[in-house]
């Protein structure tokens, strides 16, 4: 089985140590560029470009990284909640067609009441995922060619269609990772990619059970990806020593005060990161070459594969053997970790190469023609 690797950019930031200033880089669209083509060049698939308040826009982001990049895909978040799935689907579809086909979702339930709150959401848990259902219900028949009337707990629309369809069809797929049984329903009947965090195999094979199971009594099949770190060198010491580095400057008051912000979160994939570590900096190998150090201070994904290329590639086909076809890596900073994944782990896997997608021509229903290629009117409206 061929693999997809995707590479992160880090709109929030970036740098050669963590939880420090010291080495931090500014993080312009100058940079940005630079980490994109480098990915683009390097054969990554796809980027995940980042949510929050703390990082920049992930859709304007990637607007602005079309017309410099030619295959990479962008995967970007939607937020139930915080916009109307309709608005939602008019703008998946733009960015669609606008990228010749190369945009991809990744659906954002949030995990920090403060943060939410403040974006205007003020619901549990439980309810932010029974309104991601319905948002989602609502996106993906729209985005299909329906015109939906939907009367739900929490969103109501009436008449809501898609004018202009997307060029992937029957629309670009869904991503959404979740670790609760409320996300694992929601990744069942909704979505075409489930995402992990790198948790050790075993754990992460216990997840995938779950979620192809409740896929299954519904008569669907779920792909998987996983979220991971990488730290990889020409030896396994200098990758263990590299890891070491990147925690050089991180005392217990900084990794208390990271923690006890971080413990506000309700997101149970963020306490089955925290609890990796338990905070401290002194038993963070949670599994062979599965190294829990970023999450001593970073929110979300917070696991690398460390260790030379043979051997990361080892425990990347570990996790693929339980169904996992797409790798979703990063490391600081990454412009230089984008080459080195390229360069150390990339020959000893089997790894999916991206096309430049083609673009479509369509006619709107006044007669217009849009999309960048124009087609014959019969081709066009297909």
């Amino acid at each position: 089985m061929s693999l997809n690797i995707f590479w992160f950019l880090p709109t929030h930031g970036d740098g050669k140590y963590l939880g420090t200033a010291e080495g931090a880089r500014a993080v312009d669209h100058g940079y940005l560029t630079q980490i994109a083509q480098a990915a683009d060049r390097l054969g990554f698939g796809g980027v995940l470009i980042p949510t929050g308040r703390s990082c920049e826009d992930s859709w304007l982001v990637a607007a602005s990284l079309i017309p410099v990049t030619q295959r990479l895909k962008f995967l970007v978040a939607l937020r139930p909640g915080i916009i109307s799935p309709t608005v939602a689907a008019r703008q998946a579809a733009t960015l669609d067609r606008l990228s010749g086909g190369r945009a991809l979702f990744n659906l954002v339930t949030g995990g920090d009441p403060d943060e939410l709150a403040g974006d205007g959401l003020n619901l549990s848990h439980e309810e932010r995922y029974e309104a991601s259902v319905e948002f989602t219900r609502i996106w993906r028949r729209v985005l299909e060619g329906e015109t939906v009337d939907y009367d739900g707990t929490h969103i109501q629309v009436k008449g809501a269609k898609l004018l202009y369809p997307p060029i992937q069809q029957p629309r670009p797929p869904l991503y959404f990772g979740g670790s609760s049984a409320a996300a694992h329903d929601l990744a069942a009947e909704q979505v075409e990619m489930y995402l992990t965090w790198g948790e050790p195999p075993a754990a992460v094979a216990e997840k995938i059970a779950e979620v192809r199971e409740k896929a299954a009594k519904l008569g669907r099949t779920v792909r998987f990806g996983i979220r991971l770190h990488v730290i990889v060198r020409e030896t396994t010491e200098e990758a263990w020593a590299a890891a070491e580095r990147l925690i050089t400057h991180l005392d217990d008051d900084t990794i208390a005060r990271a923690q006890a912000s971080l413990a506000r979160f309700d997101s149970v994939g963020q306490q089955r990161m925290a609890a990796l570590h338990g905070g401290r900096k002194d038993k963070l190998e949670v599994s062979p070459n599965l190294w829990a150090g970023v999450g001593l201070v970073r929110g979300g994904a917070g696991t690398a594969l460390v260790g030379d290329g043979p051997t990361v590639a080892e425990r990347v086909r570990e996790y693929a053997a339980l169904g996992i076809d797409t790798f979703i890596f990063s490391g600081y900073p990454h412009l230089e970790e984008s080459y080195r994944v390229a360069e150390l782990l990339f020959p000893h896997l089997d790894i999916a190469q991206p096309e430049r997608p083609a673009s479509r021509g369509y006619v709107s229903p006044f007669g217009e023609m849009i999309s960048s290629d124009i087609l014959p009117k019969a081709a066009a409206q297909r």
